[in-house]
Order: C-alpha cells, then sequence, then structure tokens
C-alpha cells in the first residue's frame, strides 16, 4: 500500500530539485525526507529519485509515480472538500498569499465582501511575490495564491492546480518630467531603447514583461536601478534616475508630480494575475467562496 504522505513527498523533491530544499518545504528534516523515499521506493519496488551533483531528479519511475500521485492528491483533496462540506458549519480560516498590489486591488476588498456574506470564514493573508506563492500552494503553506503569469509558471494544463483567471492590466511608460518624449499622448518602447531604466529585480514577474516588452522592440534594457517597490521606482523616474514600465494599478498612490505617465504605443506589456488552489480544493466550503469574492472583486473578465 502507498502511503499518500510519501506521494506529497515525492512531489516536493521534483518540484524543487534537492531533498533539502523539499524538507524546507515541508517542514521536515532532509533526514526524514529521505528516510519517507526509501520507504516509497520499497514500497513500489522502483528507485524513484536519483542524486547528483546538481541536486534530485526523479528516475522514470518516478515521473509514472508522479503523473499518478498528482490524480491521487486532487482526489484526496476533493474528498476533504465533500467531507468539509458535509460537516457543514462553513466556519473557518483560509490563508491567501498574495503579492501587494493584488492584495490592495481584489484580496483586501474580497474580505470585505466575506465579511459580509461568510462571516464564518476568516482570511489570513501572506503578502509574497507574484512568482512565490504558488509554490506555497502547491506545498501545502497556504490554501490560495493570488499570482502574476511569469515565464516557468504552471499552466492551465498543470494537473495540481486548479487556476482562476483574475484581472489583466497594462503596463504604462513611467517618464521623468523633462524627457524628450514627456509632450508625446503615446510612448513606443522602442524610443526607451537608449535610456538608462528602472525596474524590479531579476525574479520578479514583472522585471519579465519589461525584458521582454524591451527585446520585442529590438533592444535590451540598461537596467542601472532595482526596486521591486514601485512607489520606489517612480520616485527614481520622478528625481531623474530613468525611466520605467509600471503595472497600471502599481501607480495608484505614487507621488506622480515629478514623472508624467503615458499609455505604451501600441500592443502594451500586460500582467495577468490569477487565483490558484491545490486540485481538488475548489470545491472546499471555505475555499470556493474566498474564489468567488475574489473573481467578484477582479470585476468582469
Amino acid at each position: 500500500m502507498i502511503d499518500a504522505r510519501r506521494l506529497r513527498i515525492l512531489r516536493a523533491v521534483a518540484d524543487h530539485r534537492t531533498v533539502t530544499a523539499a524538507a524546507a518545504a515541508l517542514y521536515l528534516t532532509p533526514s526524514a525526507v529521505s528516510q519517507q523515499l526509501a520507504a516509497l521506493e520499497q514500497e513500489t519496488g522502483h528507485r524513484l529519485v536519483e542524486r547528483g551533483a546538481r541536486g534530485a531528479r526523479l528516475t522514470a519511475a518516478g515521473e509514472i509515480l508522479l503523473t499518478h500521485a498528482n490524480a491521487v492528491l486532487a482526489q484526496l483533496e476533493r474528498a476533504e472538500a465533500e467531507l468539509a462540506d458535509y460537516s457543514a458549519g462553513v466556519a473557518g480560516t483560509v490563508t491567501v498569499a498574495a503579492f501587494a498590489t493584488g492584495i490592495g486591488l481584489v484580496l483586501a476588498p474580497a474580505i470585505a465582501e466575506l465579511t459580509r456574506t461568510a462571516p464564518g470564514i476568516r482570511v489570513r493573508v501572506q503578502d509574497a511575490e507574484g512568482d512565490a506563492s504558488v509554490p506555497m500552494v502547491l506545498d501545502r503553506q497556504v490554501d490560495v495564491a493570488v499570482a502574476v503569469e511569469y515565464r516557468g509558471a504552471p499552466g492551465d494544463d498543470d494537473r495540481r492546480l486548479t487556476r482562476v483567471p483574475l484581472y489583466s492590466e497594462p503596463f504604462d511608460a513611467v517618464l521623468p518630467v523633462g524627457h524628450r518624449l514627456a509632450g508625446q499622448e503615446h510612448v513606443a518602447v522602442a524610443d526607451l531603447a537608449k535610456d538608462t531604466w528602472i525596474g524590479p529585480y531579476p525574479g520578479n514577474p514583472c522585471h519579465d514583461v519589461v525584458v521582454l516588452a524591451c527585446e520585442y522592440a529590438g533592444f535590451e534594457p540598461l537596467l542601472e536601478h532595482s526596486s521591486d517597490d514601485f512607489h520606489a521606482v517612480v520616485a527614481l523616474a520622478g528625481a531623474g534616475a530613468g525611466v520605467a514600465l509600471v503595472p497600471r494599478s502599481a501607480l495608484r498612490g505614487t507621488e506622480r508630480d515629478r514623472v508624467v505617465v503615458r499609455p505604451v504605443e501600441g500592443v502594451a506589456p500586460t500582467r495577468r494575475v490569477f487565483a490558484a488552489v491545490r486540485q481538488g480544493g475548489e470545491g472546499h466550503p471555505l475555499i470556493k467562496p474566498v474564489l468567488e469574492a475574489l473573481r467578484v472583486a477582479a470585476g468582469p473578465a
């Protein structure tokens, strides 16, 4: 009989590529993870994980088992949801990881709506960058992620997750007031090729959007200043330190006396935001109202 807890460990090793990282995500010791993997290999009669200088990777047998593990764990999530529904009392805590702008734009309004429509549900919020929250869901650290589409993000066909589109928004060009293009109604990204740039750190999904937009325009941006705080990005632009592309909602509440904000000419780079839960968990009586409140807060698709 295969132990479902060991399947979660196998999936964590596949996701994190090392036993140490998987152990940290699962709040276990590396030796405990190794012991559970060894027990799983004994249960299945196959070697499932190979370790090398670059970390751990699944064998062919491990990949086969992982496919079934995803289905089994999703079904267990559904079973928990149905049992919770049966117990009914719809009262409890749902933990949501979201990036700062997403908290302000959809999560906080969703919490306000839930206070009125589902007072028994308590939402606990964790601030996490747009690419960090999905791994937290997969590792069972949180129940729901409000995340940003990024290179390498699990796709719609990922059997570990159920994704709910929330909203998309364009990036606008932010220029110092004295910039040569400040008087234009729209700004072409290609016209900023020779400027100094301000942007998020590599790893932030918005960094990918900015770099890709510049690549499509035919150049690599000179990113001289880095900050994941868009208030800081706008302040630096206002000080004449460079130009930036900033998601439209992230401009709310920023000091804009010394900058001009212009729409991007043509097809603007876009930030796409979605909610994600472990597959099977979308029907849980506590999680389902949270997802619905997020949809309502996000508005029409």
